[in-house]
């Protein structure tokens, strides 16, 4: 007994070793019954001071649900108690956990089987040493379990055994990664690892997915080829969390989210410190985190899921791997609501943030953290819809090579090696995403995504980071040898090209584009002062503007033969006969007058569909090689410099740069007509197929001359019929002729081109082909209120200027052509650059008072001088003039 009238409640259960565990029971019952009535009603003693009576006026009003709960607490710290409190009897379900001898027959070997819940805090060493087990602890949950808790819970109204439970094991990394595990069904008692090839799992996956209900059948199947790291049943978790549906939140909202912060802390902590146990099974603790439905409202969103990214982001690239696997077997449904969230929360944390010079974005660990949670999201949407096995649709995974057997050459006409040249740097910095390379996947496989690549923008993040820093970051990244420490090198955005947007990705590559020219000058000047060699720091194109081609292909042959690292310089041009100095705009318009004539039907390098408005290869050119090659040199240069072309390849172009072969589905952008006919033809419901279509394996086509050419897709393919067992093969080989084979010599020289001033670029790594046909045609919206934004003023005009106000009314009602003229006249060029015209930086400045004198343009600097016109008449009709007139330099 302890002083003023108070004992001890822990030596209430103080007995020998004989007593019986049922006694134990009876004894903790009625203690937890005097625990709760001392808390609501009191001892009575007008003088108490125990802070734990309410006679004490020490313990504030709690509800049913509070008291009992914090009755168990003090049972379990051995809380004072006073010796007068009430006695009077609770429900016997009150506190299920433990019951009397008189109304349980289980024995204790039952009881301990049964999984219970106790405060995490119990000690039970004053228990006996020959029986422990009259109250045990809750170490997993189950579906069962986790549900009959709720419904008990629900049942009584008193929910102090859910916040317990949630406390308990969702706080407890080990706990919960044991929680919820997969028990084996058919498939796993019947299929061995080992006892399947994967043709004929993937078999057995076609015909499982023919059926509804065996979706759970297919993912055990499919499990059986990554491996069982996650070992957990993904549709009890769910099931278990849709119970919570049954509850208001208000109950069990505080005790999960603080569960759950502690949980994430205690992963984090652990594995920056290299704490973590073997036997927790961490994948298994995300799996059943990220099903939380409320990750993105309320305390979960601001406090649970940053703690959440910040541990999950720490995870070895092989488990993130495996992480992929199983979610892009179970979670595709979810993923993008998961991928919304995420970008809510970098979205908010950004807007949210006073980030600068001093700190920037790359320095906000949980910004940093979501990305990197992002990229295993992005992993999943491209790794669900691709094969993982090389073996299957080899078509799909076919890399774009310059195949001698299929050319009539094997050396470039140039006379240099064929082989796109790496340096050193470049061979050791450009690698592929680890993630991606851990799981054998690739962007330019992934045709039709779950979640659409555009939503993993994020256009908050691409305004705020600084791009000149984070290219420093990713070329510091880049060049750190492979066993530096990733704490000791700032995270760089460009390594997670898909947060970003082309604008942002345009402008890391320009840093890395001019970083190279002001290298390669820098080398020239210090050639020129040390050996004595002629200062060349730019690569400069003389062009007579009647010899447009033939002035830049000997121009550009010399610089291939002589020292291709000079296509990596500045390109300077200078007309003939015409003053002027190219600071982009005399460039503009050579890409221009180049491309012009390249694409003219008389020169037969490219065949025109009217259909689709694209330029294709010609198959049957007579022009050389070194033409075709001048073309990929040409779009190298226009991308090395900056410079957007009026070019209309399809797509299919810009997979074959950047490594992939044209496949059946590229063809529908290339001839729409020839797809739908040979999508017919796989549709093809009945058996006639030989009788109706009398189709054979040689094929005809015309040339740009009308000239039919006829071709057999394979050995004796005039004697072979397409049928229902080898139309695909038919629709494939011809695809595969019209895209790769009958193209292969004029596109190898096109793809050399190319290769000569990019090889070195981290193009392949930061752009998808649709972006870099952005960063070669621009963007095409034509948002001319993004320019009218956009726009400064210079001497003496403001916004507010009536001549400015006449000019914007103008511009507003011209016709799409003319905005394109208007455009051309400005800048040089018709193109809108990526990220649209507001990244267009046009200024208008006063060239004088009113006179009849027409505007005119520096497109070197995207400078219009336009005189102060008193009306909105005659500024249109001068505007129209200056633009008809513009075409050529002498003429501006």
């Amino acid at each position: 007994m302890a002083e003023n009238g108070q004992s001890d409640g822990g030596n209430l259960l103080s007995t020998s070793g004989e007593s019986q565990a049922p006694d134990k029971r009876v004894a903790a019952r009625q203690l937890i019954k005097r625990y709760y009535f001392q808390l609501t009603e009191g001892c009575g003693d007008p003088n108490c001071k125990n802070e734990h009576c309410a006679s004490s006026k020490k313990v504030q009003p709690l509800s049913p649900n509070q008291a009992a709960a914090q009755a168990l607490d003090l049972f379990a710290r051995k809380g004072r108690l006073c010796v007068g409190t009430s006695k009077n009897e609770l429900p016997s379900t009150f506190f299920p956990e433990i019951t009397s001898a008189g109304s349980s027959a289980m024995s204790d070997q039952q009881l301990l089987k049964q999984e219970l819940w106790v405060p995490p805090t119990l000690n039970v060493a004053s228990y006996s040493a020959n029986d422990k087990s009259g109250i045990s602890k809750l170490t997993k949950l189950t579906e069962t379990s986790f549900k009959q808790i709720i419904d008990n819970c629900n049942e009584f109204g008193i929910y102090s055994k859910l916040v317990h439970t949630l406390g308990h094991v969702f706080a407890n990394p080990e706990f919960l990664g044991q929680s919820f595990i997969r028990q084996g069904n058919s498939c796993t008692s019947t299929v061995g690892h080992g006892q399947l090839s994967k043709e004929q799992l993937r078999s057995m996956e076609v015909d499982l997915d023919k059926d509804k209900d065996s979706q759970e059948a297919v993912a055990e199947i499919r499990l059986q080829d990554i491996g069982q790291e996650v070992s957990v049943d993904i549709c009890s978790v769910r099931r278990s969390f849709e119970a919570f549906s049954s509850i208001q939140s208000q109950n069990y909202e505080s005790a999960l989210v603080h569960a759950l912060i502690l949980l994430c802390e205690t992963i984090e902590l652990d594995m920056k410190f290299g704490r973590q146990k073997a036997e927790v099974n961490l994948l298994n603790v995300f799996v059943i985190v990220f099903e939380l439905p409320w990750l993105g409202t309320g305390d979960y969103f601001e406090s649970v899921l940053p703690t959440l990214c910040r541990a999950c982001a720490l995870l070895p690239l092989t488990q993130q791997a495996t992480l992929v696997r199983f979610w892009a077997t179970h979670s595709v449904p979810n993923l993008r609501n998961l991928v919304q969230t995420l970008q809510q929360l970098i979205s908010f944390r950004v807007l949210s943030g006073d980030f600068g010079r001093d700190y920037a974005v790359n320095d906000d660990n949980t910004i940093t953290a979501c990305v990197k949670v992002m990229r295993i999201l992005y992993c999943v949407n491209i790794f669900s819809c691709t094969t993982r096995s090389k073996s299957t649709d080899a078509s799909n995974d076919s890399m774009e090579t310059d195949d001698p057997s299929k050319d009539s050459f094997d050396v470039f006409s140039f006379g240099i090696d064929p082989t796109p040249r790496l340096g050193p740097k470049q061979n050791k910095t450009r690698k592929n995403d680890p993630l991606m390379a851990e799981l054998v996947v690739n962007v330019l496989d992934c045709r039709k995504p779950p979640v659409a690549f555009t939503d993993f923008y994020n256009e908050p993040l691409s305004d705020v980071v600084e791009m000149d820093r984070d290219f420093a970051y990713f070329a510091a990244a880049s060049e750190a040898p492979p066993s530096a420490s990733n704490n000791a090198i700032k995270i760089s955005f460009m390594n997670f090209p898909f947060i970003l947007t082309p604008a942002a990705k345009a402008l890391g590559l320009y840093y890395d584009n001019r970083i190279r020219m002001y290298s390669e000058r820098r080398q020239s000047i210090f050639n020129s002062v040390m050996n004595g060699q002629p200062s060349n720091p730019y690569l400069k194109l003389k062009i007579r503007r009647d010899h447009v081609i033939d002035d830049a292909l000997i121009g550009l042959e010399m610089v291939a033969m002589e020292n291709p690292s000079d296509l990596k310089k500045q390109l300077v041009v200078e007309f003939e006969g015409e003053q002027g100095i190219d600071e982009g705009g005399l460039s503009k318009e050579f890409f221009q007058l180049v491309i012009d004539q390249v694409f003219n039907p008389d020169y037969a390098m490219f065949a025109f569909n009217s259909d689709t408005r694209n330029f294709w290869f010609n198959p049957t050119s007579f022009e050389s090689d070194a033409q075709f090659t001048l073309i990929g040199i040409m779009l190298g240069l226009a991308i090395y410099n900056t410079i957007i072309l009026d070019i209309h390849f399809p797509m299919v172009v810009y997979r074959k740069l950047l490594g992939r072969k044209g496949t059946f589905e590229d063809l529908q952008e290339l001839d729409p007509t020839l797809w739908k006919g040979l999508t017919e033809l796989l549709e093809y419901p009945d058996s006639d197929i030989e009788e109706t279509l009398m189709q054979t394996f040689s094929i005809s086509y015309k040339d740009v001359f009308g000239v039919v050419y006829n071709h057999d897709l394979k050995e004796n393919g005039a004697s072979c019929n397409v049928n229902l067992e080898n139309r695909r093969e038919f629709v494939e080989l011809y695809a595969d002729y019209l895209l790769n084979e009958c193209v292969g010599r004029q596109f190898a020289a096109f793809r050399r081109g190319f290769a000569m001033v990019t090889d070195e670029s981290p193009l392949s790594t930061l752009f998808r082909p649709e972006e870099v046909e952005q960063l070669v045609c621009g963007s095409h919206i034509f948002d001319f209120e993004e320019l009218q934004n956009a726009t400064e003023y210079d001497g003496g005009f403001t916004a507010q200027s009536e001549t400015i106000k006449y000019f914007w009314s103008v511009v507003h009602e011209l016709s799409v052509e003319d905005k394109r003229r208007l455009l051309q006249f400005t800048t040089g060029s018709d193109r809108v650059p990526v990220g649209g015209l507001g990244r267009l930086k046009l200024i208008i400045a006063r060239n004088g008072a009113d006179s009849d004198r027409l505007p005119m343009a520096h497109t070197c600097y995207n400078v219009l001088l336009l005189p102060e016109y008193d009306n909105k008449e005659k500024l249109k009709e001068r505007l129209m003039k200056a633009i008809d007139y513009s075409k050529g330099f002498g003429m501006l």
